[in-house]
């Protein structure tokens, strides 16, 4: 078993307010281990009515500071949902889910696939994330207390093909940190993370950014733990704190032998 948490919150500009926020939700976690604990995309800064996108070095600063420190103290895997990271010889940064160990030690490093360049019909109207984002490249899969992880961002929920290439490499978990706007949320949040749950037969476990942030754009919340049936463990609803679920390879081996889809695939 491992026990999985997701971390739904409003993110302001200020990093060392979020990371205060997030201390003392850290506080309140279960005693249960091993244990993960899953960060929003744009959790450490969200908001800046500037538009520059918070940013760090990769491997120092005082986000990444503080989350192998977190990680180490609580003794937990911790999944650093979005943070920026500089390009070198660019202007651009990229947005990196980062996980880290309970030994405090970095495990592993994704960088976003898929940039939100869309046109929403909210109090923002444009949504240029190319502008300011490098694209990664690169599927991540790795081990959290043996059960392998998958990582995406927010906007990657729409391109099932990013799913699938980790459910080649025999992924049990996928991580979605968010930051939905409220009007593509409503329509499409829940929809599109039971299609990956179900069409991969894994678990998913998404922590979003909810409520209106400082700069006017409203969020849709709504964090999830979803099981490889697609059914929906647990939802955040719009309340900001944490939902608490556990994970069990029983569960996973009793779907894919119920409906053993990804054995019957045809190759095109």
């Amino acid at each position: 078993m491992l026990t999985i948490a997701a971390i739904q919150m409003c993110s302001c500009p200020d990093p060392s307010q979020n990371i205060e926020w997030l201390t003392k939700q850290l506080d309140q976690l279960p005693s249960e281990r091993p244990l993960l604990v899953v960060l929003p995309e744009c959790f450490a800064a969200f908001g800046s009515e500037q538009g520059r996108p918070y940013r760090e070095d990769d491997g120092d600063g005082l986000v990444q500071n503080w989350l192998a420190t977190m990680a180490q103290q609580h003794q937990i895997w911790l999944l650093a949902g979005s943070l920026g990271l500089s390009v070198a010889a660019s202007d651009k940064i990229t947005a990196s889910s980062l996980l880290y160990g309970p030994s405090g030690q970095r495990q592993a490093r994704y960088d976003k696939r898929h940039l939100f360049d869309v046109d929403v019909a909210d109090n923002i109207g444009s949504y240029r994330e190319s502008d300011y984002t490098h694209a990664g490249d690169a599927i991540v899969v790795t081990d959290v207390a043996g059960y392998k992880l998958g990582l995406s961002i927010c906007y990657d929920l729409r391109f099932p093909e990013h799913f699938r290439a980790m459910a080649d490499l025999g992924v049990d978990l996928i991580a979605v940190p968010a930051a939905f706007t409220a009007v593509t949320g409503k329509a499409h949040w829940q929809p599109l993370l039971q299609a990956r749950a179900i069409e991969n037969q894994c678990y998913l476990v998404a922590a979003g950014q909810s409520g209106q942030h400082l700069n006017g754009r409203a969020t849709h919340g709504h964090s999830m733990i979803i099981d490889p049936w697609g059914v929906i463990t647990s939802d955040g609803g719009q309340q900001l704190g944490i939902i608490v679920d556990s994970i069990s390879k029983q569960r996973l081996n009793d779907v894919q032998q119920a409906i053993p889809a990804l054995r019957h695939r045809r190759k095109f």
